[in-house]
C-alpha cells in the first residue's frame, strides 16, 4: 500500500516559551509568537489551519475553535539547547541533538588560522580591531551574527571570483577544528570581495561576521551548506526512506539544512513557490517523504515584522485547501515548527519556544497529541507510518491518532 507522509514547517512559528528559557534564554521569558502575530494583526485570515484546529493549541480570541476540527492537536518542546533552524530541523527529522560548546569565533581564530594555512590557503586578519579571517583574499570567515552568541561560524564567500566546492572545503576544515553546533559554508554571486569586506559588522555583544542580507549573498546564485556536529543522517527519516527504496523530495531551506543522498532538492525562499513545490511534488511522489520548510515566516521574526509574518502565514494558509484536496486515505500530513522567533519581544533573534504540532489524515478523528518530550516525535511518526526502522531520537504519536 503506497503511503505519503508530508511535513511544513512554518520556520519560527513557536506557540509559548518553554519554561528552561530562564536558563538558556532569559530574554525569550514571555514570548509567544504565534499569539503576539494575532495580538498585532487581528484582522488575519487563517481559515484553513482553523479548520485543522489551530487554535486548539494557539488559544487566542481572534481565532475560532470549530466542533469538527480536522487535526489532531498538541504541541512539541525542544531538545536542543537554544533555539536554533539547523539543530531545530535536525530534530525534527529525527537526530538527538549532541552537546556543542558556545565560543565566539575569536576563542577558536588563530586554531583555525594555522589549520587553513596548514591546508596551503592564504589566511590573513586583515583588522586587528575585528575579528574574522581572510582566506586567499575572497573568504571570510568569521561569526553568524543573526543567531545566538557563539553558536554558528559562517564561511561567507563571493561565487564569481571562487568556486562553492572550494568554499565547502574551506568549511570542512574549518568544521574539524570546532565543537560549536553549526558551520556554514555560503555564497553568492555578483558580489564582489570588496563588498563582501564593506558588510562586515561587530554586534552589539561583541560577535563580528558578515551581514548577510546586506552583503547581497542572497540575490543571484545564492548556494549555502551547514556542517552540523555529531549529526548522523542515515537515522534520519529522509535517509530512511531513501534507503527503503522509497521516494524523497526535500523542499526549500529544508534542502538547505537536512542531507539525504539521492533525494530530490528543489531550492527556495519564497513562500509561494514552496507552496507550490509541494503540490508539484505531490504529482511525483507516490510513496514516500516530501517535506519543506516555509522560511519567510523566519525572516519576518528577525526582521521584528508582526505584519509580514502575518502575510506570509496567510499565504500558506491559501494553499493548504488544495494540498488537503490532492491527499489520499493513506496520506499523512504534519504541520509545525522548528523554535520561536517573536517579532514583538525586543530583540530579533530566534526565541526558546515550544511548537505546534497539527497531523491529519482524512477519515480520522481529531485526537489529543499531548505535550511531547522533543521535535523528533515528527520524524518517528513518519518512519512508523511507512514502516521503516526507528529514527535515532523521538516517540511515535501514531497510536494515538489510531
Amino acid at each position: 500500500m503506497k503511503k505519503r507522509v508530508i511535513i511544513i514547517i512554518l520556520d519560527s512559528l513557536g506557540v509559548g516559551y518553554m519554561e528552561d528559557a530562564k536558563y538558556y534564554h532569559p530574554q525569550d521569558i514571555g514570548a509567544n509568537t504565534f499569539y503576539h502575530i494575532m495580538d498585532a494583526v487581528p484582522s488575519i485570515q487563517i481559515p484553513a489551519l482553523e479548520k485543522l484546529g489551530i487554535n486548539k493549541i494557539v488559544n487566542h480570541p481572534a481565532l475560532k475553535i470549530g466542533e469538527n476540527q480536522l487535526a489532531s492537536y498538541g504541541c512539541l518542546n525542544l531538545m536542543h539547547n537554544g533555539a536554533d533552524s539547523f539543530e531545530g530541523h535536525n530534530e525534527i527529522m529525527g537526530s538527538k541533538p549532541k552537546k556543542t560548546y558556545l565560543a565566539p569565533f575569536i576563542d577558536n581564530m588563530e586554531e583555525v588560522k594555522r589549520a587553513l594555512e596548514k591546508e596551503g590557503y592564504n589566511v590573513r586578519i586583515p583588522d586587528a580591531n575585528l575579528a574574522y579571517l581572510l582566506v586567499d583574499d575572497l573568504v571570510i570567515v568569521a561569526d553568524n551574527i543573526e543567531t545566538d552568541f557563539g553558536q554558528i561560524y559562517n564561511v561567507t564567500a563571493p561565487l564569481d571570483y571562487i568556486s562553492f566546492e572550494e568554499v565547502l572545503r574551506i568549511g570542512q576544515c574549518v568544521r574539524k577544528q570546532v565543537k560549536v553546533n553549526r558551520v556554514i559554508a555560503l555564497g553568492g554571486e555578483n558580489v564582489t570581495p570588496q563588498h563582501l569586506r564593506k558588510s562586515v559588522e561587530r554586534r552589539e555583544d561583541g560577535l563580528v561576521g558578515v551581514n548577510s542580507p546586506k552583503s547581497n549573498v542572497y540575490k543571484q546564485g545564492y548556494q549555502v551548506r551547514h556542517l552540523g556536529y555529531g549529526i548522523s543522517p542515515e537515522y534520519q527519516l529522509p535517509t530512511l526512506a531513501k534507503k527503503a527504496g522509497l521516494d524523497v523530495s526535500l523542499v526549500g531551506k529544508m534542502q538547505d539544512v537536512i542531507y539525504c543522498e539521492g533525494a530530490t532538492k528543489l531550492p527556495g525562499v519564497d513562500t509561494e513557490q514552496v507552496m507550490k513545490e509541494i503540490i508539484n511534488e505531490m504529482d511525483h511522489v507516490q510513496h514516500g517523504v516530501i517535506a519543506a520548510t516555509i522560511q519567510e515566516t523566519d525572516l519576518a521574526g528577525h526582521a521584528q515584522n508582526p505584519e509580514r509574518y502575518a502575510d506570509r502565514i496567510e499565504l500558506v494558509d491559501r494553499y493548504l485547501p488544495e494540498i488537503i484536496e490532492k491527499m489520499t486515505e493513506q496520506d499523512l500530513l504534519i504541520l509545525s515548527a522548528d523554535h520561536g522567533n517573536d517579532p514583538t519581544i525586543g530583540h530579533n533573534q530566534h526565541t526558546r519556544e515550544k511548537t505546534y504540532l497539527l497531523a491529519y489524515q482524512k477519515q480520522k478523528e481529531s485526537k489529543y497529541l499531548g505535550e511531547r518530550e522533543t521535535l523528533s516525535d515528527i520524524a518517528a511518526t513518519g518512519a512508523a507510518y511507512l514502516g521503516l526502522d526507528r529514527t535515532e531520537n523521538g516517540t511515535s504519536f501514531l497510536p494515538l491518532i489510531k
